[in-house]
């Protein structure tokens, strides 16, 4: 023990207990750092040249659009990372300690190398350290390790590169004591903590970026460099032919802004906001914006078991009594002997559970809530056959005893490891009388207790022994006893994750169990649910231990079920699995899951049993705590990078048709087709609000029998393109029709208003052709969303007005149109329906 003033000497070579924090961005510089997409560069320049040649409208107009993507992304980036406050908030309030002889109660922020620190059940462990005593000290470490079963610990000294769930001689900062009592001296404080080494490890993982990031920022500038060139074409073939400098720079910008799809990451952070609000509606509450996009990509699920894919909840499976194995459903007190095991096991038990609040062990308390289940009250039993005497627990013995008065005979009852009281039995339990126990008993009991363990069990034995009278009970009492059976327990699957997996391996993803419990127990969890088919595919993390990155690429391939891991095996996993080209999710809900969380493409963390650091490090968080809700948010993903891809295939089909407009004039030696004004009233009105609403297009089922798009395929794919191209070619055609029958008809003023109006009207009706890669028309699909009726029709009423109201005409710098010329602008505009429609048939009946 420590000194007052050794203790201040230490913490001033140690520093004090907590976590260090990085620096965090101001949200003024994550507004800053939207700007830094070299389309949004490129547009700003545009910009400030339009306003310093005194084109206002195109200024505003470009800084209106680049503004709105900014806030849009700074409100979602501005969720800024909080794993290193949850995990201080793991830390107790304040600590046990012996100083100068005496027992101080100080904040566990002052705790120090080499003080000694009094637990008890209840208490939060203020730091790492190795124990000096122990009195049936048992430890919750399930947020680090992974184990549902509190962890049972002994001064015994474990074997060299124990794993952190097999170190029984030490306790760890940020779990709980759950029985008995000890002290320990403190090793490691702060971020030399497993907890502060977790810290470390959030700080070095990595975020990706999303597939459609990457694919749309390569596309995008490849796109501006193409259509910047042509723009300077058009500007100096306009000046080659006498037209004004000023003139033909802001046409020349206006197409820019108008070709340029910058309304593309406005468009699509819209899209996955609303697709963040269905998803909540649906328990699954996103975090960082671009995950939704990503789940759709998911190949690999790795999970973690314990509260994920389980209950983490120990519950009864099954009862040994007179010879047979019966279910926990099939448990009935109409059976003397069985009856009677549910009472032995509500009496030799230190649990409680009132009002919903659950205080003792795991496995006991999962005693206890089978006799609620079957509608025994816990307190009237305790009441009736209250406890005379008692054997508490003990690591050393592996045994429990009571002494109680039963139907006015005194009654020892005993529960413990199955080895361990096999030794101490003289009769068995059969019916309504006992006989001598014998070895085929031993045998049997023996058989069926490795299969309990087989299939990741935890068995006790329960006994029983008839005292002559009522005394203070001795070990040596615990001899000579009556076999009662065997109480079979485990923490058992979801009921609904079988039906997840199952979803999940038709949706071509790989599921992978990974978690710090024991590899039976695992294995035979996994095996229920459909995650294991064959014991082959488990493996413990001490496998992986010594292999390089290279080697682990080419083992993870064949292993389903990971058990005994620590953080950094999980993160290897998970790095291994990304290697080989996977877009992969990690689920979890302990602190000891949050840097694999952090490292995963998507990390989901369980909003209920969660650790907030597990939160805090995901991008997704599950507020039922239900595996089978990333599955349909798997399913959500993929449905909104479908209209995501619709989306952007009417906001470049349209501007392609613009620019072949443009290039069928310069070429034919005609007019300019469009006035700046034009180009930028379609790219604001007449784009944005049916791009929009093709976003929002219903969900469909059969997205969940596709696999799962190859993560090095880029979203312009050739087919892809090519639809594209093609639609911009009907639309330019029609336009350029347009543009002919007006300039033959009453000069250029007339054609360019013709064009304007039938490249309007012809990108509304094309919405409709954008909702899906096949046909439409002909089905009840073409009109089931309100949101593109109602974006047709607002952007209908607008050209409408602009052509036909007068004062509307000089400010777009449009001609009045005669009803004759209004229809041919209309019909050559709803012309593009049926044509793209029969390429789409043709393109589907050739597949």
């Amino acid at each position: 023990m420590l000194t007052s003033e050794q203790a201040r000497k230490n913490q001033e070579k140690f520093g004090f207990n907590e976590l260090t924090e990085g620096k965090k961005k101001s949200i003024f510089r994550i507004f800053l750092e939207q700007f830094k997409d070299f389309l949004v560069v490129i547009l700003i320049i545009a910009a400030l040249v339009s306003g310093f040649l005194g084109d206002v409208e195109s200024t505003i107009v470009i800084l209106v659009v680049i503004t709105m993507n900014s806030i849009l992304g700074t409100v979602q980036t501005v969720k800024a990372e909080k794993s290193l406050n949850g995990l201080k908030q793991l830390s107790a309030p304040s600590a046990k300690v012996v100083r100068d002889g005496k027992l101080n109660q100080v904040p566990s922020r002052e705790v120090t190398v080499g003080d000694e620190v009094v637990i008890e059940a209840g208490d939060c462990i203020p730091a790492d350290g190795r124990l000096l005593t122990c009195m049936s000290l048992e430890v919750d470490e399930s947020t680090l390790t992974g184990e549902s079963l509190a962890a049972l610990k002994s001064l015994e000294e474990p074997p060299e590169g124990a794993a952190l769930g097999d170190q029984t001689n030490r306790v760890f900062s940020g779990s709980f004591v759950t029985y008995g009592r000890g002290t320990y001296e403190v090793t490691d404080i702060g971020m030399n903590t497993e907890v502060g080494k977790i810290a470390g490890l959030l700080n070095s993982a990595s975020e990706k970026r999303t597939p459609l990031q990457v694919s749309l920022d390569e596309f995008g500038k490849k796109l501006s460099i193409i259509i910047l060139a042509f723009c300077g074409i058009l500007f100096v073939m306009s000046i080659l032919r006498g037209g004004s400098v000023v003139d033909g720079f802001l046409f020349a910008v206006a197409l820019a802004v108008a070709a340029i799809p910058e309304a593309l990451s406005s468009i699509v952070t819209i899209v996955l906001s609303f697709g963040t609000q269905k998803m909540a509606n649906e328990h699954a509450i996103i975090r960082k914006l671009q995950a939704v996009e990503g789940l759709g990509s998911v190949s690999v699920i790795c999970s973690d078991k314990t509260g994920t894919l389980t209950q983490n909840k120990m519950t009864v499976e099954e009862y040994y009594v007179d010879g047979e194995k019966i279910s926990a459903e099939d448990i009935t007190l109409e059976s003397h002997n069985q009856e009677l095991m549910l009472l032995f096991s509500i009496l030799c038990n230190d649990s409680s559970n009132e009002q919903g609040q659950e205080i003792g062990d795991p496995t006991e308390t999962a005693l206890i809530n089978l006799g609620k289940r079957l509608g025994v009250g816990i307190m009237d039993v305790r009441e009736k056959y209250p406890r005379l005497s008692e054997l508490p627990f003990d690591s050393d013995r592996k045994r429990m005893s009571t002494e109680h008065r039963m139907d006015g005979q005194t009654v020892m009852i005993v529960k413990g490891a199955v080895d361990v009281l096999l030794e101490r039995m003289e009769f068995v339990k059969e019916g309504d009388s006992a006989r001598v126990f014998t070895e085929e008993d031993r045998e049997r009991i023996e058989r069926q207790n490795l299969e309990f363990s087989k299939n990741g069990l935890r068995v006790l034995a329960f006994a029983y022994k008839e005292m002559e009278e009522e005394r203070t009970l001795s070990l040596e009492d615990e001899g000579s006893l009556t076999f009662l059976g065997l109480i079979a327990m485990m923490d058992p699957p979801r009921k609904e994750s079988k039906e997840a997996v199952s979803r999940c391996i038709q949706a071509g993803i790989k599921p992978v169990m990974i978690t710090g419990d024991h590899k039976i127990t695992a294995a035979a969890i996994a095996k229920r649910i459909g995650i294991l088919e064959d014991e082959s595919e488990a493996c413990e993390g001490a496998v992986i231990e010594n292999m390089t990155d290279s080697e682990l690429q080419d083992f993870v391939e064949g292993i389903s079920v990971y058990a005994r891991v620590s953080p950094e095996h999980k993160i290897r996993i998970v790095r291994a699995w990304q290697e080989k080209g996977n877009i992969v999710a990690m689920t979890g809900d302990g602190v000891n899951d949050a840097p694999a969380l952090k490292q995963a493409d998507i990390g989901v963390a369980m909003g209920i049993t969660g650790s907030e650091v597990s939160k805090d490090a995901a991008s997704m968080v599950l507020t039922d705590d239900n595996f089978a809700t990333i599955i349909k948010a798997v399913e959500n993903g993929r449905n909104i990078y479908q209209n995501i891809k619709n989306s952007i295939q009417f906001l470049l089909s349209g501007n392609f048709a613009a620019i072949l407009v443009v290039l069928f004039a310069s070429i034919a030696g005609l007019p300019v087709p469009f006035e700046p004004v034009h180009l930028l009233f379609i790219n604001l009105l007449t784009d944005s609000l049916p791009a929009i609403a093709l976003g929002l297009e219903p969900h469909r089922a059969e997205v969940m029998r596709q696999k799962p798009r190859d993560v090095k395929e880029s979203i312009l794919t050739r087919e892809y393109l090519f639809s594209i191209g093609t639609e911009g070619l009907c639309i330019g055609l029609m336009t350029s029709i347009a543009f002919l029958i007006g300039y033959r008809s009453g000069g250029a003023a007339l054609a360019s208003t013709m064009a304007f109006g039938t490249l309007c009207a012809s990108r509304l009706v094309h919405g409709f052709n954008c909702k899906s890669p096949r046909p439409v028309v002909f089905s009840a699909a073409v009109c089931n969303n309100i949101y593109l009726i109602g974006a047709f029709l607002i952007g209908a009423v607008l050209i409408t007005g602009v052509l036909m109201i007068t004062g509307l005409q000089g400010i777009f710098k449009v001609s009045a149109l005669d009803m004759g010329q209004l229809m041919t602008v209309y019909g050559l505009a709803f012309l593009n329906l049926p044509v793209i429609q029969l390429l789409k048939w043709v393109k589907v009946r050739r597949k």
